[in-house]
């Protein structure tokens, strides 16, 4: 016999996956939104802090990015609430999950600040992948179509950033 706990049994919510899916899957999913919102508020930072000569371009691009991060949020969420799970209740939360680091610097360069962000969108790309795995074993195919279309818009993010910061000796 299974022992709910009373969070569980108020907001459990019916599934088929099961309850390892179920577990494991949100597990993943609560790790997974840490992250995105890390880099969401990392990319605000830089997209607020930008200076320099390529000033606008830069300043556009983490904007756009950070809109397109900012998406993610309520989805991957409510994923794991559809499938039973639960999530992230507050910014102590996401600081106990996430697996990016921070930037607190009071001026970084806008080529460390593209290359930062360029290494923290490859890095939740890999974090993606990883939970793609896990809801590919269980035969979660919603969260895996999901999945798959942020790991798109994570290396388009990634490969954004990469040619922005190219220097002519990189060419």
């Amino acid at each position: 016999m299974t022992f709910l706990t009373a969070a569980e049994r108020k907001l459990g919510t019916p599934t088929d996956l099961g309850e390892s899916a179920t577990r494991d899957i949100s597990a993943g999913l609560k790790k997974l939104l840490a992250d995105v919102f890390a880099l969401y508020l990392k990319t605000k930072n830089f997209h607020w802090h930008m200076s320099g000569p390529n000033f606008r371009d830069y300043h556009l691009l983490l904007d756009e990015q950070g809109d397109q991060i900012f998406a993610m949020t309520d989805v991957i969420a409510e994923r794991a609430r559809k499938i039973g799970g639960t999530t992230i209740r507050s910014i102590s939360d996401i600081a106990g999950n996430q697996r990016l680091l921070d930037n607190n610097e009071a001026y970084v360069d806008p080529q460390d600040m593209l290359a930062e962000l360029h290494g923290d969108n490859k890095q939740l790309v890999a974090a993606l992948r990883r939970v793609h795995e896990l809801c590919d074993a269980y035969s979660d195919v919603a969260t895996t179509s999901l999945l798959e279309v942020w790991i798109d818009e994570s290396e388009r993010r990634a490969w954004f950033l990469y040619e922005a910061c190219r220097t002519p000796e990189m060419v």
